[in-house]
């Protein structure tokens, strides 16, 4: 099918007389956009600047003496302040000398009351075995001996526990877990009551833990995550040393009820535990230890026999 050919487009020419027209006629936004780059306002704002000058400082006599003076004023307080700092510069330091000073002396005064106590500790300490020396039979030192009133040495076992390699913090609804805390490989202060009631029960006549002599007033107790006897705070691996007969106690130790309780901590805890009986073993006495002994109370005057009501 063949359709009729169309014409070209016919071409108006401009009229007589008249501009050319621009070939760009048809971009007159990008003609705009492209002559007038910077908006109107800113022409504006140039050329008013242009008629009035670029600098802002004030042309009248007026504005110019108060500006001066305004810089005087500024340029006298920071002269004030600096002659201000440099004089009170001794006094500071001559303060925070005298400070130091008294520091210093206050803390030599607290290490000489120090060193007092000290003395005075060691003065009580001999004259507490002067007296325990003194005859008063086996009884007594019996007494002395099962009050941790002195020094005793023989033979018996050394318990070393010690934390998990990897200890660390955390819930773990096990039997160890209490109220306040729980963990996954931290000796806490029961675990070392359980071994020391186990070590006294299987037969051990002294005890000592990392040096401290226990007495039957001793407390272990936790402050936090450490461990207090007689509150004194101790760091593993906590050392256990247990006067009496070797063998005979290491093998009552691990076979009782406390014994399993550390193996089941040392197999689902990873607490380490070693245990081994020595030949000698060397405890110091309890620190601050007065023994005091009884005495029967003696009537001054006999008592009056009751009357019967016969003459």
């Amino acid at each position: 099918m063949c359709g009729m050919p169309q014409q070209p487009p016919e071409r108006s020419s401009p009229a007589p007389g008249a501009a050319p027209r621009r070939l760009d006629a048809s971009m007159s936004l990008l003609t705009n956009i492209m002559e007038h780059s910077l908006d109107d306002g800113y022409a504006e704002a140039a050329a008013r600047r242009g008629q009035v000058g670029t600098s802002r400082l004030p042309k009248a006599l007026g504005g110019k003496l108060g500006l001066a003076a305004g810089l005087v004023l500024a340029a006298l307080v920071v002269t004030l302040g600096a002659a201000q700092a440099r004089v009170s510069a001794p006094t500071v330091a001559k303060e925070r000398q005298n400070l130091i000073d008294r520091i210093q002396t206050e803390t030599k005064s607290a290490d000489a009351l120090q060193k007092n106590v000290d003395s005075l500790r060691d003065t009580v300490s001999a004259e507490q075995q002067a007296a325990l020396k003194q005859p008063g039979g086996d009884g007594d030192r019996l007494v002395e001996l099962l009050a941790a009133a002195t020094p005793v040495h023989g033979p018996g076992v050394k318990l070393v526990v010690n934390d998990a390699k990897e200890a660390s913090e955390g819930g773990t609804g096990g039997p160890r877990e209490s109220s306040g805390f729980s963990d996954t490989g931290r000796v806490r202060d029961r675990d070392m009551q359980q071994v020391v009631n186990g070590l006294w029960a299987s037969g051990a006549e002294a005890i000592s833990v990392n040096g401290e002599r226990l007495t039957a007033l001793s407390a272990i107790r936790a402050a936090g995550d450490a461990i207090l006897v007689d509150n004194k705070p101790l760091v593993p691996p906590y050392t256990v040393l247990a006067i009496g007969d070797g063998k005979r106690l290491s093998t009552a130790f691990q076979n009782s009820a406390d014994g399993e309780y550390l193996h089941v901590l040392v197999t689902n805890y990873g607490i380490r535990s070693s245990i081994g009986v020595q030949s000698d073993l060397r405890l110091p006495a309890a620190p601050s230890l007065i023994l005091r002994y009884a005495t029967p109370d003696v009537p001054t005057t006999p008592p009056k026999t009751p009357s019967n009501g016969k003459g």
